[in-house]
Order: structure tokens, then C-alpha cells, then sequence
């Protein structure tokens, strides 16, 4: 456990995981400190989140008490319970509870957990036929699940779990910017599609936007699988 503080602490680099945990706190309005730390650049990186996190993975939140938290959805989750006031979860008795803990599992689940074998396809490939082949499927499984998620979310609600922004919306927004991109998400998901673009114009967040991710027409095209 790390000492106390008054402040988060939050370690992961612009573009990843970390991004919707920085703007959920931004939302709430609760001071952070950010330190950049980019675990797919290598060993290196990897070994900055030693003490931290024994997968030395990003993100990890410290939170002012010095404890410990890592995985984004768990952090998300915990962070719209601890502060009910921001709207940013359905609370334990909400209709909707059930739903918003089902897909804010999915997300990490079914399709940030492709971006280990993503990052470095040596990990479960050899050479690079192998490695090409597996960026493919694993770009068609992801698109196969932000499919499959669009065709059951809720209808007729301005977010993807009623009309206000969430956590769940901001879970989306971001891993909905990585491969296969935003053309590719737009096409298999044009319910979400809707939503993530209200997200990435929301005025609250243009600042942090442009901070930590911002928009340089990349995320928003279609990615060459073997690139």
C-alpha cells in the first residue's frame, strides 16, 4: 500500500486503458496525478508498475487511502459507487444495475483482452504468417463482439443505459478508438456509433480530450490488420 494522499495517482499513457478512468475522474471533479507509463513498449515500461501491480499492467490507481487498484472496469465501477453523486452508475437498486455490471464486464472480457495477443502476437504466434493471422481473427473477434453487444443494448435512450453519460459510455468511447477502429465500430455498431460520438463532443471532456487522447482522424479510419 502506498502512503496517503488527497489525490489519486493514475499510471498508464495517453490512448490506453487508463484514458476512461481519467475521464471519470475528471467527471466526478476529484484531482489526479498522472504518471505515463506505456506497458506494451516493453520490459522496461512493464517494470515502472513492478510494485505496483504484479502483471505489470496499466492502469493502476492509487487511491488517497495508498491502497491499490488495478483493472479499468473494476476501477470504474468502484468510482461510480464511490461517488453516486456524479450519476456516472445505476446505484445497487437502479432497474438497470444488472445490465450496466453485465457489459462493463464484457468490455474487458471479450474484447480489451484481445489487445494482449494484439500488442505482441509472438506471444501466441511464430513467424510472421502466424502473427498476421492472428491480428485478423482476433480484429474479427473484436468487431464480432461490439456486433453483438449493439444488437442488445436498450433503445431510445440518449446513452447506452439511459440519458445521462456514464461509465459505461466512456468504457466504450476509448477501447471503441482502437483496432479495428472507429470505421470498422461505426459499421458493426451504429447504436453505439451514436452514442461515442456525443462522448467525444462532450464539452466537459474537450479539454481532456485533447490532453490525453486527442482526435487525429487515425482512430477513425480502418486499420490494415497486418500494420
Amino acid at each position: 500500500m502506498a502512503e496517503p494522499s488527497n489525490r489519486y495517482t493514475l499510471y498508464g499513457a495517453p490512448g490506453s486503458g487508463a484514458v476512461p478512468v481519467h475521464a471519470a475522474l475528471t467527471l466526478i471533479g476529484e484531482p489526479v496525478d498522472v504518471v505515463d507509463v506505456a506497458p506494451w513498449e516493453g520490459d522496461s515500461e512493464r517494470d515502472k508498475l513492478a510494485s505496483l501491480s504484479a502483471m505489470r499492467q496499466a492502469p493502476v490507481l492509487v487511491l488517497p487511502s495508498g491502497e491499490v487498484m488495478t483493472e479499468s472496469a473494476a476501477i470504474l465501477v468502484w468510482l461510480g459507487d464511490r461517488y453516486p453523486e456524479a450519476r456516472l452508475a445505476p446505484p445497487p437498486d437502479h432497474p438497470m444495475r444488472a445490465q450496466y455490471l453485465r457489459w462493463m464486464v464484457f468490455v474487458p472480457a471479450a474484447i480489451y483482452s484481445m489487445y494482449w495477443v494484439r500488442d505482441v502476437p509472438s506471444r501466441l504466434a511464430s513467424g510472421p504468417e502466424a502473427e498476421a493471422l492472428i491480428l485478423e481473427r482476433t480484429a474479427e473477434r473484436v468487431a464480432e463482439c461490439w456486433r453483438l453487444m449493439d444488437g442488445q443494448l436498450p433503445r431510445g435512450t440518449r446513452y447506452l443505459l439511459g440519458d445521462e453519460i456514464g461509465m459505461l459510455d466512456l468504457y466504450v468511447t476509448v477501447v471503441s478508438r482502437w483496432t479495428p477502429r472507429r470505421t470498422r465500430f461505426y459499421r458493426e455498431a451504429p447504436r453505439m456509433a451514436e452514442v461515442v460520438r456525443q462522448v467525444d463532443a462532450d464539452p466537459r471532456l474537450a479539454a481532456f480530450w485533447q490532453a490525453r487522447y486527442p482526435f487525429n482522424g487515425a482512430w477513425e479510419e480502418l486499420e490494415d490488420v497486418e500494420s
